[in-house]
């Protein structure tokens, strides 16, 4: 006698007010913004927590000062005026310890839907309900590309990290802001021999006050070469071709550092129904009151409300967002109640 097969018995999910994608300084902003007005939050992180922090250069000094970095008015000591990528990690963990925020990290999303008036959204470890979403990805996962020849090569790098492997070799460094000159000033006080490659006439103007200067002697006396107003071409394992006014120039080369910036993930937002913006930054569309997109209930927080223009949000002014979002949500559900009663 054949048995009926057995009913697979699915757990309930659990339904948040707040689920917020992405666990940076505005992602860990809109966490403490719900928990501070009663609503329950859960952040999903993809990779570790301020992902994107943890993957600056490792000797980074931030341009803002701690106060401006604080989130939740949670104080940010920092020993000096403008605090350090490892005191900014410290910081943002003792946040999360000590808020007691519901973050769960290395779990990515893989789809979100809706389902009447909530969403559904099913990670790499589990599902999740929530009837709203903030959206604070940021940017850093995705370098926009050079799209030459050889950039596939294992010597080719779009994140710097720490100069000690580049003592005494031929780095090329494509690009001319903070990151740029960051990599360029360090690899070579490490003993490399470096060469900056701009597109622009000269280093860029947003270059922190302190290490511009520093880049613009160092390329007069020629300790580091650069050539402006060029093109990295191609990229062979020994040697690389730029493009330059005077024509093609061929180098020696055994490392390539392209910091050529980054951008949303434009793909997900697509998929997920966010209308962008036909412009060329592709900024998404959204109430700048709410931070509310076009779908009900999704809000949208920090750097990614700038499409492509990622210079235009920092954590020093879109902390604003996580009050605004969840201001938003409040009054919703005040108009929600006020319809029943």
């Amino acid at each position: 006698m054949k048995l009926p097969p057995k009913k697979v018995l699915q757990k309930p999910l659990k339904m948040y007010n707040l689920l917020i994608i992405g666990g940076g300084p505005i992602g860990l902003a809109c966490g403490l913004a719900a928990k501070k007005a009663g609503l329950s939050h859960l952040i999903l992180e993809k990779g570790a927590l301020v992902n994107s922090l943890y993957r600056y250069p490792a000797n980074m000094t931030f341009f803002s000062t701690s106060e401006r970095l604080e989130i939740g008015d949670v104080p940010f000591v920092s020993i000096h005026a403008k605090p350090t990528r490892s005191e900014a990690l410290e910081y943002y963990r003792r946040v999360v310890e000590s808020q007691k925020l519901n973050i769960r990290l290395y779990e990515s999303v893989q789809g979100i839907h809706r389902e009447g008036d909530f969403y559904i959204v099913k990670t790499n470890k589990d599902t999740y309900s929530a009837q709203n979403i903030a959206l604070a990805m940021g940017f850093y996962d995705l370098p926009n590309t050079l799209n030459i020849p050889g950039e596939d090569l294992p010597k080719v790098t779009h994140y710097y990290s720490e100069p000690h492997a580049y003592y005494k070799q031929n780095v090329v460094v494509v690009g001319a802001n903070n990151s740029a000159v960051d990599a360029a000033l360090e690899t070579w006080r490490k003993g490399a021999k470096v060469t900056m490659v701009v597109r622009g006439p000269e280093i860029g103007p947003r270059v922190k006050y302190w290490a511009r200067p520093d880049i613009v002697n160092r390329i007069e006396e020629g300790s580091v070469q650069a050539f402006f107003e060029s093109e990295l071409q191609s990229i062979r394992p020994l040697e690389v071709d730029i493009q330059t006014p005077a024509g093609l120039v061929t180098i020696p080369n055994d490392f390539v550092i392209a910091a050529t910036g980054y951008q949303p993930n434009f793909a997900f937002l697509e998929r997920m129904g966010i209308q962008l913006s036909e412009t060329e930054d592709r900024a998404p569309v959204y109430d700048p009151r709410t931070q509310e997109s076009n779908l009900p209930g999704v809000y949208l927080a920090g750097v990614i409300c700038g499409g492509m223009n990622t210079h235009l949000w920092f954590i020093e002014n879109s902390r604003v967002h996580a009050e605004q979002i969840v201001a938003g949500i409040l009054e919703k559900q005040l108009g929600q109640a006020s319809s029943y009663s």
